[in-house]
């Protein structure tokens, strides 16, 4: 018997979550559905993210609600439509063998006509941002009057948000009598004053000291010069070669920025933010979850909601401004029981503020050391050889070429084969780091890599500014003009500087030597049975003031492929290709009405 039938869930919604591959209850999951299932208590259940919280809530509110009735009978809130997305596809996973059940995810960012008619057709589950939410009433398009049960997921993310007054509007609209369950990963007092206004007596349930982490993380920093922080970000990534990772930072430019130079420099990389429209996120996340993408870079708020398995490594590129938003950044990592890593970038004056993480998590951080340019290229070579040992042999197609490859390497013997298969990968790495210098903090041995500092270009005397006569109402967005003008000028990502993409222009920099050979190359280009026009920027009457940096976005590589001079394709860390090429996106629309990520 499922363990989950003991719990009180009957077996229509068993035989669903097992199909899911349910098979014991979380911590959280197994003290919370039997009070839930009670329908007579308030409620506030305080677990890290991970654990299972939508479970917790979902399962009873299958049981409690009546779906003979087309009303709204429970109300689900949560942060950001990532959260929202997930929550209505878990719920109605575990509703699949409930005739009638309908769940309607109402958020910012998509069409509100088609989520108006949803709710017209009939809904007994309403999962919603607040923002859009608020408009909805605002409509006077829904009925909260009948509604029985109120969940507020991620309570102290939507209070630092800004959604306060949102809340209290919606919950307004709701009966004196229903039944609110707050969930939440930390308890600051904001989260325990709602708790106070909303809750009568609420039953509370603490899985694991308040605010700790997950104990199934490690937790470790590293000390660099503030001038040195990308470069060290990278050997990181190079010393970890399976790393599927969520690097986070405090601020769009500076997620859009540093996603943008992995791109120049290789990487698998995309980024996530407040400024990207919800198909443009959606493309993002279809990626990473196929692990087409090997780091997503990340706000805060942009990655809350984020539920994708095997998270290896969460990276604070810089350490969050609230002590308790460090706890939900490491929980992307070690969900479901696995473990992970969570690393923290900082600088020496920072060491303070890891102490008061250790308080708040419960946990040690421990200090590591940014490995030199040896261990990193033997962690590659080694990544490769485990690789190559691995690889599934398709023994019916490559039988035809067999006979050929032996003739090729009649002349070698086994151990040159194998010096020169690791060499093709190993090479490469030897080269990048070889006099790498030490990039700990307080030793000021060696000397810098320019080539590792971030940012290391825009504006600077040997770039040439040149006009392009696309821009984003032709959907682009900077990283698949990034990957445009590699492709078809021939040329490699480090030799582009800024991109100011404009609506119906752009203006770029690429490097002096090859600004001739760009404008060459796209003598013959056409776009879309447009011909496409590039000249240097003077000759056009018009500068750029370098564009708002506020308005960046960057977009993840364009679908346009090519070898390593080209741009294309690039080297993955363990010694495949990165293919960052993508779709286009759109532009950017909707969203819900808060705070500026």
């Amino acid at each position: 018997m499922n363990p989950f039938s003991t719990l009180g869930i009957r077996h229509d919604i068993v035989n669903a979550i097992t199909d899911l591959g349910f098979e014991t209850p979380t911590p959280i999951q197994e003290q919370a559905i039997p009070v839930l299932l009670s329908g007579s208590n308030d409620f506030v259940g305080l677990a890290q993210t991970g654990t299972g919280k939508t479970a917790a809530f979902g399962l009873p509110l299958l049981e409690l609600l009546d779906f003979n009735q087309n009303h709204p009978q429970a109300l689900v809130l949560c942060p950001t439509r990532e959260l929202c997305l997930q929550i209505t596809k878990d719920i109605n996973n575990y509703a699949k063998n409930i005739k009638n059940a309908n769940v309607v995810a109402v958020y910012g960012g998509a069409s509100i006509m088609d989520q108006l008619r949803a709710i017209r057709k009939g809904v007994q589950i309403v999962v919603a941002t607040p923002g859009r939410m608020l408009d909805i009433l605002n409509r006077k398009a829904i009925d909260f009057s009948e509604v029985r049960f109120v969940v507020l997921d991620e309570a102290d993310e939507m209070l630092n948000m800004g959604f306060q007054e949102d809340i209290d509007s919606i919950l307004s609209t709701t009966p004196e009598d229903k039944k609110t369950w707050l969930f939440s990963a930390t308890m600051p007092m904001e989260v325990r004053r709602i708790a106070k206004k909303y809750m009568t007596d609420p039953h509370e349930l603490t899985m694991g000291t308040k605010n700790t982490g997950n104990v199934n993380i490690d937790h470790e920093y590293y000390v660099v010069r503030a001038r040195d922080k990308y470069a060290a970000f990278k050997r990181i990534v190079d010393f970890n070669p399976e790393i599927f990772g969520i690097v986070f930072c405090r601020t769009k430019i500076e997620t859009q920025e540093i996603a943008e130079a992995l791109i120049k420099d290789g990487y698998n990389a995309d980024s996530l933010h407040g400024d990207l429209s919800q198909q443009q996120r959606d493309k993002v996340m279809k990626r990473y979850r196929e692990r087409s993408l090997q780091l997503l870079i990340a706000t805060d708020v942009a990655a809350r909601g984020i539920d994708v398995n095997d998270v290896t490594h969460v990276i604070n590129y810089s350490l969050p401004d609230e002590i308790e938003n460090y706890t939900h950044r490491s929980g992307r990592t070690a969900r479901a029981g696995k473990t992970g890593v969570s690393i923290a970038i900082i600088n020496s004056k920072e060491l303070g503020k890891i102490r008061q993480i250790e308080r708040v998590i419960g946990k040690q951080f421990t200090k590591a050391e940014i490995p030199n340019g040896f261990d990193v290229c033997e962690k590659q070579l080694f990544a490769l050889v485990h690789k190559v040992h691995n690889v599934e042999v398709n023994e019916e197609q490559i039988e035809q070429y067999i006979p050929r490859i032996m003739d090729e390497f009649k002349d070698l013997s086994k151990e040159d084969i194998i010096k020169r298969f690791a060499s093709l990968e190993f090479n490469r790495f030897l080269e990048y780091y070889q006099n790498a210098p030490d990039l700990n903090a307080g030793d000021e041995r060696g000397f810098e890599r320019t080539g590792d500092r971030f940012p290391r270009n825009g504006g600077k005397s040997e770039y040439t500014r040149l006009f392009m006569n696309l821009g984003s109402v032709d959907d682009f967005t900077r990283g698949d003009m990034l990957g445009f003008i590699c492709s078809q000028g021939k040329i490699s990502g480090k030799a582009v500087g800024k991109i100011d993409l404009k609506g119906v222009y752009t203006f770029f920099e690429v490097e002096n030597a090859v600004a001739d050979q760009v404008q060459q190359a796209f003598k013959s280009v056409d776009y879309q049975g447009r011909k496409v026009r590039i000249e240097l920027a003077g000759d056009r009457g018009m500068e750029s003031s370098g564009g708002n940096r506020g308005e960046r976005s960057f977009g993840g590589g364009g679908s346009f492929r090519g070898d390593r001079r080209s741009g294309g394709d690039r080297r993955d860390s363990g010694g495949g290709f990165r293919d960052f090429s993508g779709k286009r996106r759109e532009d950017r629309s909707g969203g819900d009405r808060k705070k500026k990520w």
